[in-house]
């Protein structure tokens, strides 16, 4: 069973999940850069909700463990015990959720869910394959867990990377680089179908949660069964809109900032004795920010294209697995 290496068992004739603690109420399971972190931090704003403070625990993906302590995120749960531990600050009278946008996209996510609450809620915000893939990219440029700067180069190495070849050195979940991986939308809703009844499922457009945050934030407390009255904050977050352009550069300056290697401890050594910490942190960013982050670049609409023609048919597929004319709403009824 999937979720077997997740929570320890009594024995191993009647293997039973730890029960102490508190599983949430319900999930945001995905996508990435399809307005989850703005659900995220609208929902929990809300004072029948509670959520915390670490967006994506991602513990529930028993298939998404990295590959070493990512520096730009904050430790991940290793055990159930600090799982649950998330959520013991929550009030009884509270729903409590979690976000984890990887969920939608793992193997094991679903069933793991199903494991430990049944009777959860899934919300999931799909959005337009080719302009989702780009985002995501330009995310993965970004946090510096892509190498590759070109999109479709980036596509075309989704087979030896899952060979475990060509991976990035700072690429902590690798099985993430397989972009078309990200976009098989019936699959992934399938998975949760055989273990969740469609009234535990709530699927939101991307279109339709940037078009109108707040009716559609309203649309998700009702779907939870908290007060849709309560005022809603509309935030917008997460957007990209700086990349990385050099990583070996960045490296330089990364190792500067941590004194890596004689001639820099000495430098910063030097450095220390003449300035305070915020100082010298200050300095860092000025120089990141000036000679190693760049504008986003221009959409390439040939690949944008390309993206469209080959996804279409995972377009009216989704169209009629949701019941819900997106081959329009997406502009792929003018695609050949």
């Amino acid at each position: 069973m999937p979720a077997a290496s997740l929570w320890p068992v009594k024995s191993e004739e009647h293997p039973e999940p730890a029960t102490e603690g508190r599983f949430p109420d319900f999930y945001i399971v995905g996508h990435h850069k399809s307005g989850t972190t703005a659900l995220y931090e609208m929902l929990r704003r809300h004072p029948e909700i509670f959520m915390p403070d670490l967006k994506e625990p991602r513990y529930l993906a028993s298939d998404m463990r990295s590959r070493f302590r990512y520096e730009r995120e904050a430790p991940h749960p290793q055990t159930l015990e600090e799982y649950l531990a998330l959520f013991e600050p929550a009030d009884p009278s509270q729903r409590v959720g979690e976000a984890s946008a990887t969920y939608l996209w793992s193997r094991t996510a679903s069933a793991n869910i199903a494991e430990v609450r049944p009777d959860a809620r899934m919300i999931a915000i799909l959005r337009e394959p080719a302009s989702f893939l780009r985002s995501l990219h330009l995310t993965f440029l970004r946090g510096e867990v892509e190498s590759v700067k070109d999109l479709r180069k980036a596509m075309s190495l989704e087979s030896a990377r899952a060979q475990g070849r060509r991976i990035p050195r700072r690429s902590h979940l690798p099985q993430l680089l397989q972009y078309s991986e990200h976009v098989a939308y019936v699959e992934q809703l399938e998975r949760y179908r055989r273990h969740f009844p469609a009234d535990q499922m709530l699927v939101l457009i991307y279109d339709d949660f940037r078009a109108d945050n707040e009716a559609a934030v309203r649309s998700v407390l009702d779907f939870l069964d908290v007060r849709a009255d309560h005022a809603v904050d509309v935030v917008d977050a997460n957007v990209t809109t700086r990349v990385v352009r050099s990583q070996q550069l960045d490296n330089i300056v990364r190792s500067a900032s941590l004194g890596r290697g004689p001639l820099t401890r000495s430098a910063k050594a030097a450095a220390k004795a003449m300035s305070s910490q915020r100082m010298r942190h200050g300095a860092i960013s000025a120089v990141r920010r000036r000679a190693v982050v760049g504008d986003v670049p221009p959409e390439d609409k040939r690949l944008t294209a390309e993206l469209r023609s080959r996804f279409k048919p995972e377009v009216v597929a989704l169209s009629e697995y949701l019941d819900r004319d997106l081959v329009s709403l997406w502009g792929y009824d003018r695609v050949d």
